[in-house]
């Protein structure tokens, strides 16, 4: 939109004086729909917090009048960090929670530098003193409460009915009226978990007001759980009937016409490799060996765009989710499950319509050419990761043959055991796996030499039973399986965008930005403190020299992740500005077009290059009207929606925890579980179990048999009396001592 940055541009101008947007209109000389036009514009950056309004309906940027807008980030203890809306804002901003007026987690606010109160300076000309302002901020004003409505658990005293929040970010209790005269069906109840619509809170020392709007079931259940969780963060499993009624239309199997002028590849042997609880299928591999001594590996990506038509129904509401979003033992999908989980998967023997990227390497593994096309597939194959490791590595297929199925109930395909496959097929697939691997190592053992960070974490899975209760939890390896994927996906996404880029088209790209050097430093010394001495982080080479000592640390895994908090959030952009952690100056995302809407409108763009690479006019073309303007609105309502997937799904897993702990809480006989020690403070000691990577804390009341001091480096717990020390990074077994459900909290007791 032109009148955005020429908004902006005139309120930066020195000269500028706040003024009303019809003054600002009559300025700049707008009339008729330019004019409606620039007051759109305004709406648009005042929701952003990018320029505010004052009391008398001036509009201004905030900085010209020493104002910053921000989203507030809470910690539990009350306190929040203020991410500036604007780059030029520079770094996050601590705000005390004495400062933070009737903000809450997430709300959009206006914050003014505060006046120190203790540095008067002192004007002898005209003998007054005024003051100066500090780096401390206060909120003056919520621009856009994000949550109008929020979820908790009712409760009550002998004055009021108030509900405790769900997020311990909201620190305040919410009042409400007496819930027997709410007219809600059923009635909330006592330890009900509900939902409460906010009153508009005005005043911090008093509790804000709200009204129950519904009833999700008991506290700590798992449905009532699960709903608060989708409520919070307004997410609907459900999709609309027109979505549905246009999705059933959809033929479940790919007509003959459909296969017309595509490269027909069910003839070449084609895999999946998935986690055990895939729901949907949305990559395959296949691979060619030539007389040459060339290989073409054949990166299959569901060809989503096929069936869902840009502006239909389903193309509205997939846009709106923006993306699938995973949590436990449940997807909330971007498609219609029928798409989703039905037409578009690739699952194993049926013929699927797929877009490809197609790369031939040199034998000595240099890739030489990059080829795409519109093709058809069948999946010989829906490999686990499980599966495919052992593929890799045993040489026994009878013993390859007893890698089990995933339980049907936690995926979308189980595919064949590999029990029924006959010896020629198994030693074919094992071949192919085992070839595949050999080119994806050289290609990874390339992205590191070139810098490349490896940023990957230990993950954990929390599988439920049938009742939907936490049941087990397991520790993730990422083996060669999982590397021989990412590193193919890597390519793919790279190749594309590379080629795209290269022809001047708009495109998506998925940006992830160099680091804060502030931040850097802060790492640093956080680092110190753990013994850990490092170069100049801002070298890549510094930077890699670090993650391969993070890999040896004993407290490595909490380390990495304080590491990765220090670099910025990878987004979508319409500009190639690169991604920092991969080194890669071309980047988007490609391969997953049945779970994000972004890698659906790369697909768009990609079938009109593929229609017309050709034409000597195509870097010209505007493809399906994605102009570089709608491309940019489009990447920034992607990245939020990403953004809110994450925040859910984390949710889901602190819950699901929770939920595993106290129900070993209540066992007679309580498991015993490897932990290692992770932070010390005066108060007890930090401990994240081994197994599981859940944090937990051991108060050091619990520690009976002396009393312990810190050491002033904080490295160590010493009892005055028996001397015995618990250290940094020491390994020790422990107990579930106490389960806080409202904090999410979990306390243990060293045994």
């Amino acid at each position: 939109m032109e009148s955005i940055e020429t908004i902006i541009q005139f309120l930066s101008d020195s000269k500028y004086i706040p003024q009303s947007a019809n003054k600002i209109a009559d300025k700049l000389k707008m009339k008729g729909e330019r004019r409606l036009e620039l007051f759109a514009g305004i709406e648009i950056l005042l929701k952003k917090g990018i320029i505010v309004k004052s009391r008398k309906k001036e509009i201004c940027i905030p900085t010209g009048v020493d104002l910053i807008t921000g989203i507030m980030h809470f910690r539990q203890n009350g306190n929040a960090i203020l991410v500036p809306t604007r780059d030029s804002d520079n770094a996050a901003i601590n705000i005390l929670a004495e400062d933070t007026g009737v903000a809450m987690h997430r709300d959009l606010v206006l914050v003014r530098k505060k006046l120190t109160k203790s540095r008067k300076l002192q004007n002898f000309k005209n003998n007054k003193s005024h003051s100066e302002r500090d780096g401390s901020c206060q909120v003056i004003r919520v621009l856009d409460r994000r949550n109008k409505s929020i979820t908790g658990t009712l409760k009550n005293s002998s004055l009021n009915y108030f509900i405790i929040p769900d997020d311990p970010r909201i620190s305040s209790d919410i009042f409400v009226h007496d819930p027997r005269n709410s007219g809600i069906k059923p009635t909330p109840k006592i330890n009900d978990k509900v939902v409460v619509r906010l009153d508009v809170w005005k005043h911090r020392h008093l509790n804000p007001n709200g009204k129950i709007i519904e009833v999700l079931g008991e506290s700590h259940k798992p449905i009532a759980e699960h709903k608060a969780i989708l409520r919070f963060h307004n997410l609907n499993p459900e999709f609309p009937p027109e979505v549905l009624r246009d999705a059933e239309k959809i033929p479940d199997v790919v007509l003959p016409d459909q296969r017309k002028d595509r490269l027909d590849m069910r003839k070449i042997t084609t895999i999946t490799i998935d986690p055990e609880d895939a729901k949907d299928f949305d990559d395959a591999l296949s691979l060619e060996s030539f007389s040459n001594n060339e290989t073409r590996v054949g990166i299959h990506i569901a060809d989503v765009n096929a069936y869902v038509k840009q502006k239909s129904q389903i193309d509205k509401e997939a846009q709106i989710r923006g993306n699938s979003t995973y949590l436990v033992g449940e997807v909330i999908p971007m498609l219609p499950p029928t798409l989703s989980n039905g037409i578009c998967s690739l699952v194993e023997g049926k013929d699927r319509l797929t877009k490809s990227v197609f790369l031939t390497f040199s034998s000595n593994g240099k890739l030489c050419k990059t080829e795409f096309a519109n093709t058809v597939i069948c999946s010989n194959k829906r490999l686990t990761y499980q599966q495919a490791f052992a593929l890799l590595k045993e040489d026994q297929l009878n013993v390859i043959r007893k890698i089990p199925l995933p339980p049907p109930h936690q995926t979308g395909s189980t595919g064949r055991p590999l029990s029924d496959l006959s010896n020629f097929e198994l030693k074919i697939i094992r071949l192919s796996v085992r070839k595949l691997w050999k080119i994806a190592k050289v290609l990874r053992a390339e992205r590191f030499k070139h810098g490349s960070l490896d940023l990957n974490i230990p993950e954990v899975k929390i599988y439920v039973d049938r009742d939907g209760y936490a049941d087990s939890i397991e520790s993730l390896e990422y083996d060669e399986s999982h590397q021989l994927i990412e590193e193919f996906m890597l390519t793919a996404n790279e190749a594309v965008a590379k080629s795209l880029r290269g022809y001047r088209i708009p495109l998506i790209y998925r940006v992830h930005d160099k680091p804060d050097p502030k931040k850097l430093e802060e790492l640093q010394e956080t680092l110190a403190s753990y013994g850990l001495k490092t170069g100049n982080l801002i070298n890549r080479k510094e930077m890699v020299t670090l993650i391969a000592k993070l890999n040896e640390h004993p407290q490595g895994h909490t380390l990495r992740i304080q590491f990765l908090r220090s670099l910025k959030q990878a987004c979508y952009r319409a500009d190639p500005d690169g991604h920092f952690g991969l080194n890669m100056s071309d980047y988007t995302h490609f391969t997953s077009p049945i779970r994000r809407y972004s890698d659906l409108t790369v697909h768009r763009i990609l079938d009109s290059f593929i229609t017309n690479q050709k034409k000597e006019t195509l870097q010209k073309k505007n493809l399906l009207n994605y102009s570089k303007q709608n491309l940019t609105k489009l990447s920034q309502h992607l990245s939020l929606t990403e953004q809110n997937s994450n925040e859910a799904e984390r949710s889901s897993v602190k819950v699901k925890l929770l939920e595993f702990f106290d129900r070993e809480l209540k066992k007679n006989n309580k498991s015993v579980f490897d932990a290692v020690i992770v932070d010390l403070k005066t108060h007890g000691i930090f401990v994240e179990l081994i197994p599981s990577m859940a944090f937990g804390f051991v108060h050091v009341s619990t520690l009976r048999n002396d009393h312990y001091i810190l050491t002033p480096n904080g490295n160590a717990l010493i009892g005055r009396r028996g001397r015995k020390k618990f250290l940094l990074g020491q390994k020790v077994k422990v107990r579930v001592n106490r389960i806080n459900r409202f904090k999410r909290q979990i306390d243990f007791h060293i045994i």
